[in-house]
């Protein structure tokens, strides 16, 4: 816990170092405050929540994680799991989950689980994120071109077909801005300027709506300030409060009839499989992130430390109006580029964005939403990786690409928790099967040139690989088949790395089936831990059934002693 933030300030840091710290903090949050906007309305929820997050977690994640220059906030990989939440059980029920979520984070994270989490398959990884960035480009072409439709509610294929069905009121005011916008992203990477081309698109996008709703009163195009209002103390307003985040219990918040949801058994059972969605996807960012960061700078980040910092953000955030948070891999990469080296950068973000909220809100609330949609088509196409994609599917194994497929649609048409489930599960089903495949037994030839000749009665099986509950049953099959006139069986575990209980009980059963046939057993080469575990089972050293020999060798001799 606060790895990060012990080596950081265990090393002698000059006054240049922080000083190209504070500036990569700046530059980041200049990144990330359009950005945290955009994925709090993605997500269903007013652009302040995204704000807070990007504030209260991108702070006390930096100083309690195990990744000096990972940065924090609202990311696009939670639009699809926190948009259902948002539309079931409102603002407070969101907020619950992340609670929840930030605990379970922080349980991974004392269990050790860091490491398990960084060797989730890449096709698994790859489905997912080309999954969400399908869902959440789909989601923004109801504001990109104006549609007339009140609310995206129901599965994928529902709301897709609510999109086509309203194509015929496309809002040609509204896909110039998004158009202007979406154009200028592209675009500007060829400049090779320094400034956010995110920045300039959308301050060139929000100038130009100004400036047309300034000389024509026939155009009007949704702003910040026109979608959403606040009411906060009797004072209401438009767009964003110019407020710090303050503190309130997230089960106070109004669920999706508008009352306080409230705390009770039955929500959190409700919450449950959001909040482990969420944990599960919040680790899977923040890890691959870290180990992304790791790359770049020739650091090493410490994966169960990131796993608790990320659990105190998400269970802090909540109780500051925050959504979910993750570390998000291109604030990251920006702020690395920028000459970011310790947390400070990222606290240095986190505070411009608190800034911001104080100076700016007035500006803010003229962005138009057309704008905020064109951005985040962006983020969805390179979220999604199509290159990537096409290429695991070319080259990957059959099985590989069956993965990423499957978890791409279920992504898509279901939700993040039955994908994370079934393509975990299925990754971990294939991991068994092909470790099943490589673990094998083989009769050595009686004439074999390391023991001589043998008779009839001997026979030597060569067990290579992990005996475990896919594998003992087919390695050790072959043993059970004996001929007439056999009398003694060794088996070579000199290969044999592991054996768990379904391989002992296996065990158990050939060394009773050879005993019932008076056919000694004599197992050579036994790793003493694993034999360790075969005495405690009761199979240990008894003359008439079973003996254990260091070497093959060895038991060729005990065998002829035998016969």
């Amino acid at each position: 816990m606060f790895s990060a933030l012990t080596k950081s300030l265990a090393s002698k840091t000059t006054f240049s170092e922080i000083q190209t710290n504070v500036l990569a903090g700046l530059t980041v949050g200049v990144i990330a405050l359009p950005l945290s906007m955009a994925l709090a309305i993605a997500s269903g929820v007013p652009p302040q929540h995204g704000l807070y997050t990007a504030i209260v977690a991108g702070i006390i994640i930096a100083i309690g994680g195990g990744s000096k220059v990972n940065v924090s906030g609202p990311t696009a990989a939670f639009v699809v799991v926190l948009l259902p939440i948002v539309h079931q059980f409102g603002i407070g029920g969101l907020l619950v989950s992340g609670f929840m979520a930030g605990i379970i984070l922080i349980m991974m994270g004392l269990g050790k689980f860091g490491k398990l989490i960084e060797i989730v398959p890449y096709p698994v990884i790859i489905g997912f994120t080309a999954g969400i960035g399908v869902v959440i480009g789909t989601i923004q072409i109801k504001d990109f071109l104006g549609l007339d439709i009140e609310s995206l509610d129901g599965d994928y294929l529902e709301k897709l077909i609510l999109i086509v069905n309203s194509l015929p009121s496309i809002d040609w005011q509204e896909l110039l801005i998004g158009g202007l916008t979406i154009v200028t992203l592209l675009l500007w990477p060829r400049i090779r300027s320094k400034i956010p081309g995110h920045l300039i698109a959308l301050l060139l996008g929000s100038v130009t709506a100004w400036l047309l709703s300034y000389f024509s009163q026939d155009f009007s195009i949704a702003t910040i300030g026109s979608r959403f209002h606040y009411e906060i103390n009797g004072i209401t307003g438009n767009g964003i409060p110019a407020i710090l985040p303050s503190f309130e219990w997230p089960w106070n918040l109004p669920g999706a009839d508008g009352t306080p949801i409230g705390l009770s058994f039955e929500l959190i059972k409700l919450l449950l499989p959001s909040a482990i969605t969420i944990a599960i996807l919040g680790s899977l960012e923040s890890l691959l992130c870290a180990v992304v960061a790791d790359g770049m700078t020739g650091k090493k980040h410490n994966s169960n430390d990131e796993l608790i910092g990320q659990g105190i953000g998400n269970l802090i955030a909540p109780l500051f109006g925050g959504i979910p948070a993750t570390a998000a891999i291109a604030r990251t990469a920006a702020s690395i580029k920028a000459g970011s080296t310790s947390p400070l950068a990222s606290v240095v973000h986190g505070l411009f964005i608190l800034g911001s909220i104080l100076a700016l809100t007035p500006l803010l609330a003229y962005i138009p939403m057309a704008s905020m949609a064109a951005l985040l088509l962006v983020v969805a196409w390179n979220m999604s990786e199509p290159k990537h994609f096409i290429r695991t599917i070319k080259i990957a194994p059959r099985d590989d690409v069956i993965v990423l497929i499957l978890c791409f649609l279920l992504t898509v048409l279901f939700d993040m928790t039955v994908a994370v489930a079934v393509g975990i599960g299925l990754a971990s089903m294939l991991f068994i099967r092909r470790s099943i495949t490589i673990t094998n037994t083989t009769k050595i030839e009686k004439n074999h040139a390391s023991y001589g000749e043998m008779p009839d009665s001997i026979a030597i099986y060569d067990i290579n690989g992990s005996l475990f509950f896919g594998s003992a049953q087919k390695a050790l099959q072959a043993i059970s088949t004996v001929t007439p006139n056999l009398r003694v069986v060794i088996l070579d575990m000199t290969e044999v790395n592991m054996l768990d209980m379904s391989a002992i009980v296996t065990m158990e059963s050939i060394k009773e089936s050879l005993a019932k046939q008076h056919i000694y057993l004599i197992i050579s080469n036994l790793h003493e831990r694993m034999a360790a575990k075969l005495r405690r089972a009761g199979i240990s050293d008894k003359p008439d059934e079973i003996q254990f020999s260091g070497t093959v060798a060895e038991a060729v001799v005990m065998a002829n002693k035998m016969l």
